[in-house]
């Protein structure tokens, strides 16, 4: 497909995101079908890029990942279920090297593998707090050699960050030959190359390299193809959906995950590295419940009523959260592009207060706030949104990454914390400061970073909502991705492996008497 569209012209490149979400979400999703189906009302080209969702929110907390209302992506059910089952191939050419690994030491580890400085874990795509933490090897010698590991959730796999990154199947084939599995007792770094596995995880993986092809309720093509929990990961879908959907269409609206601080910063400072795509412009998703939680109105809880404090006209808890708003802008013109407020519309929004965000959007920099009503409209309801990203689009731009990867390790994670996150310093604990020399004696402190963060802040602290500023960002642990291509950082009390809550999603859903699967949205 790549070589039957070189000869075509690439499309505007438009990134969604948003500010700092509630545990709800702030539509970003929504936003990104219904912007693409808008820029068609208007008659644009367009194609959409979207991440594939994990059944781990899907069954957990979030439930369908597709959109929603007439902006969404169909068919629903098999996009939010195995789709064409992706993940499942991620997740065994993951786990095919964890068992190379124990085997490999079974079998007498010629390779002189520290069982204590193995970093490779084990994945699964669901929501499961028994498997952070585990003993592999139990039950006599013929079943290894126990030793503590745990488990990631599958699209937290450094396996799904190469199958984003990669441009083709020879790269794909040489990132996981990259793979850094732990180190000798020497302190050398011991790679899936190493362990002669990195040839059967490409032909596991060789299908899941095409990107999935699926539509929005208004017949816009959608290419769905890895990428989420940007919180973790890199939160983005791939290099090769966007290139194909560059050359197919004038217009590709691809999404981040999360917040700016989150996917759009590792959109930027990592995507756009490894495809030398340049964005043209950026959308972030707002919503007025959001930013009055922000304002501290109550709490915003799946599954529960708003507060009414939240859910009503609010000009005083409004006005303290745009600092959200604010700051999201900010992160979001640092990298030299334009930008333009998607204000996700709710019925009970006031008119007062949709026009307060638009003077926050204009003050802090943005092209401006547009009224998005895609949820009960489709595309018609994002015309004028669409018409602002379009002009946003043909503005002079000067893309540039928030910092040179040839800075010490150090050195990038502090440009982050300080620029992205508002942090006035960082603090390493030791197993952190141990990793940086580890993984600078190594080579790999070139490498960019993608910092594991929770979600529901700006700072490493879900409690602190808004825009703090003057915080200390505690660097736990640092783990290092070579294949996929960057050092990951875990701030705080950051999990890789997420928990189920008391009523998960998965409880309702069910299937019919007529065999229709009921309960995802």
């Amino acid at each position: 497909m790549l070589k039957k569209l070189a000869d075509r012209p690439q499309g505007k490149y438009i990134v969604v995101t948003a500010i700092t979400p509630t545990p709800l979400g702030e539509g970003k999703t929504v936003t990104t079908v219904g912007l693409s189906q808008a820029l068609k009302h208007i008659g644009k080209k367009v194609a959409t890029c979207i991440r594939q969702p994990s059944m781990g929110p899907t069954f957990g907390i979030k439930g369908g990942a597709a959109g929603g209302g007439y902006s969404q992506v169909v068919p629903m059910e098999e996009f939010n279920l195995h789709l064409t089952g992706d993940i499942h191939a991620v997740s065994i050419a993951h786990n095919l090297l964890a068992a190379a690994i124990d085997a490999h030491m079974f079998h007498g580890n010629a390779l002189d593998i520290d069982q204590h400085a193995l970093t490779w874990q084990r994945v699964l795509d669901l929501n499961d707090r028994a498997l952070r933490s585990v003993i592999v090897g139990l039950g006599g010698k013929a079943n290894g050699k126990p030793r503590e590991t745990g488990y990631d959730i599958a699209v937290a796999s450094e396996v799904m960050a190469v199958l984003a990154l990669a441009t083709d199947l020879q790269d794909l084939r040489r990132r996981l030959g990259r793979i850094v599995i732990g180190t000798n007792s020497k302190g050398k770094a011991v790679t899936a190359e190493d362990l002669k596995a990195a040839g059967a995880m490409t032909v596991l993986l060789k299908d899941a390299l095409m990107p999935n092809i699926l539509q929005t309720l208004e017949h816009n093509i959608a290419f769905v193809h890895c990428g989420p929990f940007a919180n973790i990961a890199h939160g983005n879908n791939s290099i090769v959906a966007d290139q194909i959907a560059l050359r197919a269409a004038d217009y590709v609206v691809t999404e981040s995950g999360f917040g700016a601080d989150m996917g759009m910063e590792k959109f930027m400072d990592i995507k756009c590295r490894y495809s030398g795509l340049k964005p043209s412009a950026v959308v972030v998703v707002a919503t007025l419940r959001a930013l009055k939680m922000h304002g501290g109105a109550g709490r915003v809880v799946a599954g529960r009523a708003l507060p009414k404090e939240i859910a009503e006209e609010n000009m005083p808890a409004l006005e303290k959260g745009a600092a959200n708003l604010r700051k999201q802008i900010q992160n979001a013109t640092l990298f030299g592009l334009p930008c333009v407020v998607a204000v996700n519309h709710f019925a009970g929004d006031s008119e007062k207060e949709i026009a307060y965000i638009e003077q926050v959007a204009r003050e802090a920099g943005a092209e401006g706030a547009f009224l998005s009503d895609v949820h009960s409209q489709g595309g018609a309801g994002g015309a004028d949104l669409a018409r602002a990203v379009v002009a946003a689009c043909e503005k002079p731009s000067d893309f540039n990454f928030l910092y040179p990867l040839d800075r010490p390790i150090k050195e990038k994670i502090e440009t982050i914390a300080s620029k992205v996150y508002g942090a006035a310093r960082v603090e390493y604990l030791p197993d952190a400061e141990k990793k940086i020399k580890l993984y600078t004696d190594l080579g790999y402190a070139n490498l960019p970073i993608c910092m594991a963060k929770t979600h529901l802040s700006l700072s490493h602290d879900p409690n602190l909502k808004g825009a703090p500023s003057g915080f200390t960002l505690p660097i736990r642990d640092i783990r290092v991705s070579v294949g996929a291509g960057f050092l990951y950082p875990l701030c705080g009390e950051m999990l890789t492996m997420p928990g189920l809550p008391s009523e998960p999603a998965f409880q309702k859903v069910d299937i019919d008497e007529n065999g229709k699967i009921v309960g995802l949205f």
